[in-house]
């Protein structure tokens, strides 16, 4: 009799204790995953672009405290404000174009697929401690925190740095692939808005008869001779000073010192590179020995004083001849090769 009322009372005691828990949970969790959901949804509608600005709250809020599997994924775009004079990071660059995928990504969905990915954003000066959830060390940084993900150290879901080349067309592939939701072509704005463009055009309807005026008295620019000098100088500069093999090979004006991280590196010796410094020194000279030549045969041959004529004459031909001297100086300093003078066998 005593072990049958035993069996009872444990019997209703494991009731009430699993009647009580499911209260308590069901209670206790006002954030539920559609309270957590419908927040996401009400802070991207106060966002210009859809980004959603997060803290440490809001990473403990939505990631930490929220039981996998979620019913959202969470794309973090990692910032911090004390970088953004860096402009080899291109941090404020890439949040702009991470700015334009979130915007993408709300013009070409609805439904349910609205709400299975946010896009938020972080910065390091009021959510350090989540820097360190994170594990992130090094910027520029985008990380994806799935449905399933459960430790925020997951280094699974991070963005590669090459893809930040291709800036947001980069994410949005990231995204797709990742996700399996569609973001659809870069919505990017236009270069100039509609007022501008009304504004330009008033100002160039307004200006059209004077140009007009100007240009039957042959009084613009393009009649004025020292804009076509400064531009032939420009040219042949630009030419002689190898800017387009820089510009096409991309190469660096210098280069830091391997031994002396202080010192800079102009001049690299080797003929299978050749610094923007290079170019730009040995198109100087060149230049100089260019102008001196049509000043001697364009302005000295006017000069009526023959003593003015020799003395000019003589400094121009002792600073081309120092001007090549140190081409020909240089050339053999990074190539190794000699450029010997030639004389006519009747001279020797």
């Amino acid at each position: 009799m005593t072990m049958a009322i035993n069996k009872k009372l444990l019997s209703l005691v494991l009731l009430v204790s699993s009647l009580s828990s499911i209260a308590s949970a069901s209670f206790s969790d006002p954030d539920s995953d559609s309270d957590l959901t419908n927040e996401l949804v009400s802070l991207r509608s106060n966002s210009e672009s859809g980004v959603i600005h997060l803290d440490d709250h809001g990473i403990s809020k939505f990631l930490i405290s929220s039981p996998t599997p979620r019913p959202y994924s969470i794309l973090v775009f990692f910032d911090a404000t004390q970088l953004h004079s860096k402009t080899e990071l291109r941090l404020q660059e890439l949040r702009r174009e991470f700015g334009l995928v979130s915007a993408t990504f709300l013009a070409n969905n609805n439904g349910s697929d609205l709400n299975k990915l946010f896009f938020c954003e972080i910065e390091f000066s009021r959510s350090q401690s989540s820097f360190q959830r994170f594990g992130v060390n090094a910027l520029p940084h985008i990380r994806l925190v799935t449905a399933s993900t459960a430790k925020l150290s997951d280094e699974s879901g991070q963005m590669d740095q090459s893809d930040f080349a291709r800036l947001a067309e980069s994410m949005a592939e990231f995204v797709e692939q990742r996700t399996k939701l569609t973001v659809g072509p870069i919505q990017r704005p236009p270069f100039l808005s509609k007022a501008q463009i009304s504004v330009i055009v008033a100002m160039i309807v307004i200006a059209t008869p004077f140009v007009i005026k100007r240009i039957l008295r042959g009084e613009t620019l393009l009649h004025d001779h020292r804009l076509w000098l400064s531009g032939a100088i420009f040219i042949y500069f630009f030419s002689v000073a190898g800017t387009m093999h820089n510009i096409i090979r991309k190469m660096p004006m210098f280069l830091q010192d391997r031994n002396d991280p202080n010192k800079l590196v102009f001049f690299y010796q080797g003929s299978g590179m050749q610094l923007g410094a290079e170019g730009f020194a040995v198109g100087f000279l060149y230049t100089v020995v260019g102008l001196l030549l049509a000043f001697v045969t364009n302005v000295l041959v006017r000069v009526r004083n023959l003593n003015v004529q020799r003395l000019v004459m003589l400094v121009a031909l002792v600073v081309s001849s120092w001007a090549v001297k140190q081409v020909v100086y240089l050339d053999n300093w990074k190539t190794g090769y000699g450029i010997h003078p030639y004389w006519p066998s009747s001279w020797q």
